[in-house]
């Protein structure tokens, strides 16, 4: 079947229900303009929303923005046009705008990401990552003859999933039928359902050396910047492995290649890299026990289709009917 013949049917996964904003801070409705460029799917769902979308002007109340770039761009935007109310981003990942939304932060002016819209993709992702590394595929895809038999299961083991958002909840989910323990780290430590447990990210170095399976799927930060280095991959076994499905500056290359290197851990899988992408004749292109694909664990065909059911539910929002869902706090920067 031609893969264009796919229908996928994936739903949001949000962390935390769409929150109510005070009346007061609330912003004003309004046309929406769809920049920098205006995806016919996305300007449709912004129509069904129920929105005006126009081109940008003074009477511009709401942003779909649709370019992972551009924080300058779109800061100068809000900078000249002050009744703008509210900025979708596409990504859940806003690192890139941190600042720029920083410097905007003001009374009646929201900003919303695509976090735990794309969730079950990149759950799904995590898990084939997870289950192709236990069983040797990296190996196995290379061979050019029979060879012995290897593997794990991953029936049982002990997965400890950094973060605690959509992606994280959706692979817990995931995780229920192999019957796994699973420890949650997050910033603060508040239990979240389907783990076993649930530890803050000051004692993550403390659950590390129980891993079997490392899965990182954190908000990029300047406060999760390298959160996992050196000194974390000598604390896990050396039967663990690393999967990443959020940002590639969440791991500490070097210390990635050096512990793969020294075997301190058995090997990674990697939807993102840092540098990203990673450069023709890197090191870890070669390693047997790596498998690295190109950012893909949300590829448009699915989350085009999610992303529109976004927009359309925070212009309702816009238009004062209900809540905005993936609401960014700026001074958090996601």
């Amino acid at each position: 079947m031609p893969r264009t013949a796919y229908r996928s049917r994936h739903r949001e996964v949000l962390a935390i229900p769409a929150e109510a904003l005070p009346a007061d801070e609330r912003p004003q409705p309004g046309p929406v303009a769809v920049l920098p460029h205006a995806d016919p799917e996305l300007v449709r769902a912004a129509e069904e929303g129920g929105a005006t979308v126009a081109p940008l002007d003074d009477e511009t109340r709401g942003i779909v923005w649709l370019s992972p770039v551009g924080a300058d761009e779109l800061g100068a935007i809000l900078e000249a046009h002050p009744g703008v109310g509210w900025v979708q981003l596409p990504w859940a990942g806003v690192n890139d705008f941190a600042a720029m939304m920083r410097a905007h932060d003001r009374r009646g002016l929201v900003f919303t990401s695509a976090k735990g819209a794309y969730a079950q993709p990149v759950a799904e992702h995590a898990l084939t990552l997870t289950l192709a590394l236990l069983r040797d595929l990296p190996v196995r895809i290379r061979a050019t003859s029979w060879g012995s038999k290897s593997g794990w299961s991953l029936y049982g083991l002990n997965v400890v999933v950094i973060g605690a958002g959509g992606i994280a909840r959706e692979f817990l989910r995931l995780l229920e039928p192999f019957g796994a323990e699973t420890t949650v780290v997050r910033r603060l430590g508040e239990p979240v359902p389907g783990a076993t447990r649930t530890v803050s990210t000051a004692q993550l170095d403390d659950v590390l050396p129980a891993a079997d399976i490392v899965v990182v799927a954190a908000a990029h930060t300047t406060g999760t910047d390298k959160l996992l280095g050196a000194a974390q991959f000598d604390r896990m076994k050396e039967s663990a492995y690393v999967v990443n499905v959020a940002r590639g500056a969440l791991i500490d290359t070097g210390a990635l290649v050096a512990a793969l290197d020294s075997g301190a851990i058995a090997g990674a899988g990697l939807d993102v890299t840092d540098p990203e992408p990673l450069p023709d004749g890197h090191p870890l292109w070669s390693r047997p026990d790596v498998i690295i694909t190109p950012h893909s664990a949300d590829t448009p065909e699915m989350i085009v289709p999610l992303l529109a059911a976004r927009v359309r539910h925070n212009v309702r929002a816009l238009l004062g009917e209900g809540d905005f869902a993936g609401r960014i706090d700026p001074q958090a920067g996601y």
